[in-house]
């Protein structure tokens, strides 16, 4: 399967699995109460910890090897299914004492459900890492999307019964039940059932070191939520979580798309040109040119895109939010660094920067947050500025990109932010950062935004601009 093809079948994929995400948490946000959300983001946050090591990267070692043969398959699926089991056993023996550290029973229920998936989660993980090594996004959109579909329909009709909080995670089983029940029908036929431990010290060799860059990775990323609920109060996590979740969609909307096929991609790339570096230029052309653009609309126009998708109750996130999506916009230029390492196989690389970037985050926040939500948001934006610099530094040794090639690149990429962040910025400056007709910045800042971006692209020659153009050309030639 082409690239283009590929990307088409991600974005199809992430986009509609992204209407029913935002659907289901409209309809969330506004029957749980942010103590509610806060419950279980603190919940997951203390989950996401274990479930970094639940296959001990042994997805991500099948994706990038050279030389992949059966008996390495074997010990791929020993790892996966060995971790599974042993994880949601864990789980189950640490939700007790979870749930008494923070005084909240309902933390407990919604982990014995969780550990169900875990011990799930196995049989669908081995053939979706193989589908994403072969760059079959077609099988991928269709499980991810039925799989997400299925567990929306399921959280929000416990969530609208009353049920609380477990609802998310009764939603989250069914998504991995489904998942893996569709994986199990297009895995290979001759894919072995009977896992394998000959090539074990192979897997682990590069698992150990991605798993260990991804426990760092959750650390950082769980810090805010985990502090802010032992600090703040789980109202404040809350809060937190829905700016989080506002700002994340970048990465529903375009990260995942995106990272799904370039590690696919980078990884073919490196196996028969041995050389990723344009293929790594370009695909940070169309994540900064794409993010910048998305960053300058939630600054200027978060307060009515918070009101619309999630209700009043969420004003309290709005501030925050700003402050996040400029965070998002400075570590954007360093976003393709980690796919790009791991297609290399460079997992030591990788490891060490998630380590150092890491420290520096805890450090920030543990301060912030101690102070309070706005504090944390500033407190992200320096780490990001710190982390972005360093991803460069040390991706820029590994892969041997061109800096001028980079520098072009981001300039072209700026000036359609800019372009893009003109009809938002009219929006504010006409109704202000929290207008009371929520409806009119959003009808001038959204088209204004579009039009700003499609013009850009076409002056500069981004690269975009012959994605946009390949498009056109074959609408064309459809009509005729």
């Amino acid at each position: 399967m082409s690239i283009r093809i590929s990307l088409i079948y991600s974005y199809l994929d992430r986009y509609a699995s992204l209407v029913i995400s935002i659907a289901s948490s409209m309809l969330i946000a506004r029957l749980l109460t942010p103590e509610d959300i806060g419950v279980f983001s603190v919940t997951m946050v203390l989950l996401a910890w274990i479930a970094t090591v639940r296959d001990m990267g042994a997805g991500g070692y099948l994706v990038q090897e050279k030389d992949l043969t059966v008996e390495r398959i074997r010990a791929v699926w020993a790892v996966q299914l060995g971790l599974g089991l042993f994880l949601a056993f864990l789980v189950l023996g640490a939700s007790f004492p979870v749930a008494s550290f923070y005084d909240e029973p309902r933390m407990r229920d919604i982990m014995l459900v969780v550990a169900l998936s875990y011990a799930i989660n196995p049989f669908g993980s081995l053939t979706y890492a193989w589908q994403i090594r072969e760059m079959r996004f077609r099988n991928l959109a269709i499980i991810r999307f039925t799989s997400t579909l299925l567990g929306a329909i399921v959280s929000v009709y416990l969530a609208w019964k009353g049920h609380g909080p477990i609802s998310l995670a009764f939603g989250a089983l069914t998504s991995t039940v489904a998942n893996a029940l569709m994986a199990i029908y297009v895995r290979p036929k001759w894919f072995p059932w009977l896992p394998g431990l000959k090539e074990i010290r192979r897997v682990l060799g590069f698992g150990s070191r991605t798993t260990a860059a991804a426990i760092f990775n959750t650390i950082a990323g769980s810090a805010p939520e985990l502090l802010l609920g032992k600090l703040q109060g789980m109202a404040a996590t809350g809060m937190y979580s829905r700016a989080n979740g506002l700002v994340s969609m970048f990465g529903q909307l375009v990260m995942q798309g995106i990272s799904s096929v370039a590690i696919s991609w980078f990884a073919k790339e490196s196996r028969e040109q041995g050389d990723i570096s344009q293929p790594f230029l370009k695909a940070t052309a169309y994540v900064t040119a794409l993010g910048w653009a998305f960053a300058g609309g939630i600054i200027f126009l978060a307060h009515p895109v918070m009101r619309i998708l999630y209700g009043e109750q969420w004003d309290g996130a709005v501030d925050l939010a700003r402050l996040m999506a400029i965070a998002l916009a400075v570590g954007l230029p360093a976003a393709m660094c980690g796919a790009a390492l791991m297609a290399l196989g460079a997992a030591a690389q990788f490891l060490r920067v998630t380590v150092i970037s890491t420290l520096a985050t805890l450090i920030m926040l543990l301060i912030a947050a101690q102070i309070g939500l706005l504090a944390v948001g500033c407190g992200r934006i320096i780490v990001a500025v710190f982390g972005l610099f360093l991803w460069l530094h040390i991706s820029q040794k590994v892969i041997n990109f061109n800096w001028s090639e980079l520098r072009g690149l981001l300039y072209k990429s700026a000036a359609v932010g800019i372009a893009s962040g003109i009809g938002p910025a009219l929006a504010f400056i006409l109704y202000g950062p929290q207008p009371e007709n929520i409806w009119l910045p959003m009808a001038i800042g959204v088209p204004g935004s579009g039009i700003g971006f499609l013009a850009a692209i076409i002056i500069v020659k981004h690269p975009l601009n012959d994605e946009l153009q390949s498009v056109l050309a074959k609408l064309r030639g459809n009509k005729l």
